[in-house]
């Protein structure tokens, strides 16, 4: 009978753990101690008996093990709270002025399953794992503590949820909560609905490449995929004019909500498809300075990655066709599925097909509030090229 508390691997997992990937597959998990519930600690083994390490456990998931520790010590609240405070140190190291940010990257920040963003008092978190749901009160009480917040929102309603055996949920967990809440990017500040908006209610992960958007900003600028106006409020500190392309009609009302905050009445908002606003702006001979794509991910899994490259290059090649001589593409993928190489591959096609010659500007990522973990290349997912198309 398997120890009680353990979890055995196979030699191939050893080699992943041993090589400082976090993640070990059900595949090479051997067996399990009895006693073994999903969300628990365990400690990892290999098939001698040797002890490896600590992880969480996962009876639903593919990944069974993640990371947590090399030592054999106690996993709790103390280790959870440096964890936390160690993270929050690096944020305000990096951005002493500003009290927006991503807090927790997950196991980017030794946390795994666990993502904490702030937008001033308030807090948005995801629970994406059975071991961090187990322990939401814990992190919630550790929350409130460090940042003396007027709320916490529960935002655990990702798909991601379901692979690990648990329901989508989102609710108040501390405080009040007021309708709307806003925060700053640079010169421009954002409303953010954070029960009902999308991810964590913003995606702050493109913070940094919103406000590095507007020394590009000219002429006539066009973002696609707008949703609350991130890119386009950029652009339209310095363009001429902005459209700003949305589908869903609830971002759209938000986008103008944004505009008119901020003072900026060049930023048209169209509610539609943007393959579909590419295409016809196409055939009407409509021309832009400025392009930003900014999409969501097209690819869920590995089976997509063919469909996804081919919806990026569609829209990429249209914008190269749609810019005038020198002008400006900002184009981005978080599909983590589609890695920055064959990204960039994706591009050249796309240049060769639409006949223009481009150069590569800036190659950019997340924040530097969304870490990379070196072993873990699904923390770095998001691509952002900054192109001058001749």
């Amino acid at each position: 009978m398997k120890k009680s508390g353990t979890a055995s691997i196979s030699r191939k997992g050893v080699e992943r753990w041993k090589n400082g990937h976090p993640w070990i597959y059900a595949a090479d998990v051997e067996s399990v101690g009895d006693d073994v519930q999903g969300g628990d600690v365990v400690r990892v083994e290999d098939g001698r008996g040797w002890f490896l390490g600590q992880a969480l456990y996962s009876k639903a998931s593919k990944i069974s093990l993640r990371w947590l520790s090399w030592e054999d010590g106690p996993i709790d609240a103390a280790v959870f709270r440096a964890r936390l405070e160690a993270a929050d140190a690096l944020r305000r190291r990096e951005y002493p002025d500003d009290t927006a940010y991503r807090v927790v990257h997950g196991e980017a920040d030794l946390l795994p399953g666990l993502v904490v963003d702030r937008f001033g008092d308030y807090l948005s978190v995801q629970f994406l794992h059975a071991g961090t749901e187990r322990r939401k009160q814990l992190f919630v009480d550790l929350l409130a503590a460090h940042f003396s917040p007027k709320a916490i929102v529960n935002r655990s309603d990702a798909h991601v949820r379901t692979l690990e055996g648990l329901t989508p949920e989102k609710g108040l967990l501390f405080g009040e909560l007021p309708p709307v809440v806003t925060y700053r990017e640079g010169h421009v500040v954002l409303e953010v609905d954070l029960l009902h908006g999308q991810k964590t209610g913003a995606f702050l992960d493109q913070r940094d490449n919103h406000v590095r958007a507007s020394d590009f900003g000219h002429g006539d600028a066009l973002d696609c995929f707008s949703y609350a106006g991130g890119f386009a409020l950029q652009l339209g500190l310095k363009a001429r004019k902005v459209t700003a392309v949305e589908i869903s009609e609830s971002a759209c009302a938000q986008i103008g909500k944004n505009a008119t905050r901020n003072g900026l009445a060049n930023v048209e908002v169209v509610c539609a498809n943007a393959f579909d606003f590419l295409r016809d702006a196409l055939d009407e001979g409509r021309r832009f300075d400025t392009v930003v794509l900014d999409p969501p991910s097209f690819a869920k899994n590995k089976d997509a990655i063919a469909a996804a490259t081919r919806g990026y290059k569609e829209i990429n090649l249209r914008a190269m066709q749609l810019l005038r001589p020198g002008g400006t593409l900002i184009t981005a993928s978080c599909t983590h599925h589609v890695a920055e190489e064959a990204f960039e591959a994706m591009l050249d096609g796309a240049a060769a097909d639409s006949k223009r010659r481009v150069q590569i500007i800036e190659k950019r990522g997340a924040g530097k509030d969304h870490p990379v973990l070196l072993g873990l290349r699904e923390t770095r997912y998001l691509k952002c090229f900054v192109l001058r198309v001749l």
